[in-house]
């Protein structure tokens, strides 16, 4: 970030200060299910190229960025310590 850059709350929008103690990075690493798919009987029973030609479909319509989303997402905010305080004790209101 360069040094003339306002930093501001994510939340409430309050300059925060670099140095001063006033402010939390919050990294949020969002991250789709890792293990490893189910199959079933019924997917062993499946077209594997129609399968595959439906999903190439779906990505088509897709940006890169929007494929990517579907994955892994990495956010990075800014708080002033009163939002922090009540994000960190209900993070998803």
């Amino acid at each position: 970030m360069a040094d003339d850059a306002t930093l501001l709350c994510h939340s409430c929008g309050a300059e925060l200060h670099p140095g001063r103690g006033d402010l939390y990075v919050v990294r949020i690493d969002a991250l789709a299910d890792p293990t490893p798919p189910v199959i079933t009987e019924d997917d062993l029973k499946r077209d594997l190229r129609a399968e595959i030609d439906r999903l190439v479909e779906s990505l088509d319509r897709l940006s890169a960025q929007e494929a990517m989303d579907q994955v892994h997402r990495r956010l990075i905010i800014h708080l002033c310590v009163p939002c922090y305080r009540r994000w960190i004790e209900d993070p998803v209101p």
